[in-house]
């Protein structure tokens, strides 16, 4: 599986058609990821149960695009990637605005199809809350990069699989704790849609969450240094 990369064999592509064909596989990935979050965390159904609902969407998605794009869907994810030596700073800028437009258009369609309402946001205690999502930021970026774009690893079955359940394994952990975002997109969502205090963004969730990020490709680093 290529991150950010392009493809072994020749495309009979124009380089510009395949990057867009990237920035739209993450913007499409993004979308849903977000709408899911946001459908299943207002108002939802009886009987369903949100982690497991967007574990499985972020799961199938990432086997959707993941040989388009690498299947990123989150920014924290592209800066880890960036920092392993997969991805281009240029498809790294390109990848989070393609990632962050997907999480508004989400924010929108979640608005109509749930209805615009007043909501109190719930702020987090910040301490536990940036702790958890550092913790599981970290352990999400560290899976994508050992399952997905590892040596070791290569042209396996399962990495949609292990990043789809470190996010549910985190909803369940610490959701109750920090909203379990672990990605930035998904946090402008939720702000967006009024669950969480907008000011929580730059104070709370995109430091843990890049932090996290960060941590996890220098890891990834020292752990492979052949790779």
């Amino acid at each position: 599986m290529l991150f950010c990369a392009e493809r072994k064999e020749p495309s009979p592509l124009p380089g510009r058609n395949q990057n867009m064909r990237k920035y739209l596989t993450e913007l499409i990935g993004t979308f849903f990821l977000v709408l899911t979050v946001g459908c299943t965390a207002i108002k939802p159904m009886p009987g369903v149960i949100p982690p497991l609902a967007i574990g499985s969407i972020l799961m199938v998605m990432i086997f959707a695009g993941g040989h388009i794009s690498g299947a990123h869907y989150n920014p924290a994810v592209t800066l880890g990637v960036w920092i392993r030596g997969r991805c281009s700073l240029r498809d790294a800028l390109f990848y989070v605005v393609a990632q962050l437009g997907g999480a508004l258009l989400a924010v929108s369609a979640v608005s109509f199809l749930r209805g615009v309402e007043t909501r109190t946001p719930v702020a987090p205690a910040w301490a536990p809350a940036f702790l958890a999502e550092f913790l599981f930021t970290f352990a999400l970026v560290y899976v994508v990069l050992n399952a997905a774009t590892a040596r070791e690893t290569e042209g396996n079955s399962f990495y949609g699989l292990a990043i789809g359940m470190t996010v549910l394994a985190g909803a369940f952990a610490v959701g109750n704790i920090s909203g379990a975002a672990f990605n930035p997109a998904v946090a402008i969502g939720v702000i967006g849609l009024g669950i969480l205090p907008p000011g929580t963004f730059f104070f709370l969730y995109l430091p843990a969450e890049l932090l996290g990020g960060v941590i996890a490709g220098i890891v990834f680093r020292y752990l492979h240094p052949e790779d």
